[in-house]
């Protein structure tokens, strides 16, 4: 009997089909009879739509240089309001089109799960955890892992970003118009009124995780408050409930490398020249990822070791899945099932710990996207020729460790976080221009950073909880 292909090495297959099928079968974008008609069903006025008849019939193999026919013929307004539903109608990849239908599929279905899932296993395991005197040792713990091993994260990437420089002699021609993130931009202040939630419902709508983690361990605790009737019949439906949410999402994980594929292809499709992106931004990039890969491969496997006494290598054996289902969908809230499986369920970490540490590191440790703004920030500040005093940097660490607290509540994180850090110490807005090309990109490295920063430290939690892992020493 043949046997069965582990889940890890299914993803990687699937990873390096998708590549290579993104890469055969670029994307275009086709201004012709169907893409116009595709826009009158959406209502784009008659006076927008003559205004290209100039372009029917070319097709556009770089998204930038669509981006610029279009931008010719529009005025500045029009093109605000409708050059997204223009580009939508335009794309023209008929090869992608068929299958990255089941990559949104997927994901689809992984965000279905992750406040269900979230609401449930915070409740659980807050209710599990007992008295209020545990709660605040076990959260004091992890947020104390968060705080420590984001600084650790913001310094690598401060003193490898001032080593290299990758910003001198950067070409500022290099740049995309960016629009809409000033208005994103919350300080601290709002961020902590708003872990309150107004109305729970609308949070749930809004998928605002810290609102729904703040509600949740409300409720956890509350019912060990509660009479010894209701305290078991609460513990056992919230138990009960956490229990089916893994059964559904067991049965999802079966789908992830069919998933990965349409989700990566899409992806590897439609970058303009690759090649040509590296070499224009390769210093860039390999600082980024250089730090992240100290961060994760040095770091953090010696916190497991020296503080959780477990084997890092085995355990990142183990959580070959969800890193690589992160790495593919910059995701770590979609990844969150697969992570809270994992860790559980291959690692050995009690469902107390990772019911109640995953889902708050999925929100607010963000480890990989800290170092990420760090880096971004200074690597602008050189491309401008702006020499940033120690004082400055100093602000740049604060900002960016405070900034990555409230990321995952904030409509486009990372981006909106860069204007934060450029904000604090006066460098100009457009200079995000500047790193929007690769954004994408090293978004993935970020993210399988952040998710293997959160598996890491429930495993250190729960050695100091006294509980005994399959990944000990």
């Amino acid at each position: 009997m043949m046997k069965k292909i582990a889940l890890h090495w299914q993803i990687l297959i699937a990873l390096i089909v998708a590549i290579i099928y993104g890469i055969v079968f670029s994307t275009s974008y086709k201004v012709d009879e169907p893409s116009v008609e595709k826009l009158e069903q959406r209502n784009v006025p008659e006076e927008v739509l003559s205004s290209f008849e100039s372009l029917t019939g070319k097709e556009y193999v770089t998204l930038e240089s669509f981006q610029e026919a279009i931008r010719d013929v529009l005025t500045k307004e029009a093109y605000k309001t409708y050059y997204p539903v223009i580009e939508d109608a335009a794309y023209h990849n008929p090869p992608v089109y068929y299958i990255s239908w089941i990559g949104e599929m997927f994901l689809r279905a992984l965000r279905m799960l992750i406040i269900p899932l979230i609401l449930s296993s915070l409740i659980s395991g807050v209710a599990n955890i007992g008295s209020g005197k545990n709660l605040g040792r076990l959260g004091l713990k992890t947020m104390g892992y968060y705080v420590m091993t984001s600084v650790f994260a913001i310094m690598t990437g401060l003193v490898l970003v001032n080593v290299i420089q990758p910003g001198k002699g950067a070409d500022l021609n290099f740049s995309k118009a960016v629009e809409g993130l000033v208005e994103e931009q919350r300080n601290l202040r709002e961020i902590i009124i708003e872990i309150v939630p107004s109305n729970i419902f609308e949070a749930f709508m809004t998928s605002d995780m810290l609102s729904i983690i703040f509600f949740a361990m409300l409720v956890g605790f509350f019912i060990t408050r509660t009479s010894a009737k209701s305290k078991a019949l609460l513990t056992d439906f919230f138990n009960a409930f956490f229990d089916v949410m893994m059964k559904i999402t067991m049965f999802i994980i079966r789908f992830t490398p069919i998933g990965i594929f349409g989700i990566v292809t899409k992806v590897v499709a439609d970058q303009d020249d690759l090649l040509g992106l590296m070499g224009r931004m390769g210093i860039y990039m390999g600082t980024v990822i250089g730090a992240l890969l100290i961060h994760a491969f040095i770091v953090l496997p010696l916190l497991v070791r020296i503080v959780g006494k477990a084997n890092p290598l085995k355990h990142f054996n183990n959580m070959s899945a969800p890193l690589m289902t992160a790495f593919s969908t910059s995701s770590s809230g979609a990844t969150l099932p697969l992570t809270m499986n994992a860790v559980e369920h291959n690692s050995g970490v009690s469902n107390k710990v990772t019911s109640f540490t995953l889902p708050l590191g999925a929100t607010i440790n963000m480890d990989g996207t800290a170092l990420y703004e760090c880096i971004a920030a200074l690597f602008i500040a050189q491309a401008y020729g702006v020499d940033l005093t120690i004082a400055a940097q100093f602000t740049v660490v604060i900002t960016a460790l405070l900034a990555s607290i409230g990321a995952a509540a904030i409509p486009m994180a990372g981006l909106v976080m860069i204007t934060v850090i450029l904000t604090a110490v006066g460098l100009p807005l457009e200079g995000v221009g500047l790193i929007l090309a690769v954004d994408r990109i090293l978004d993935m490295f970020r993210t399988a950073t952040n998710v293997w920063s959160d598996t890491c430290g429930a495993v250190i939690i729960a050695k100091s909880e006294g509980e005994e892992t399959t990944v000990g020493q």
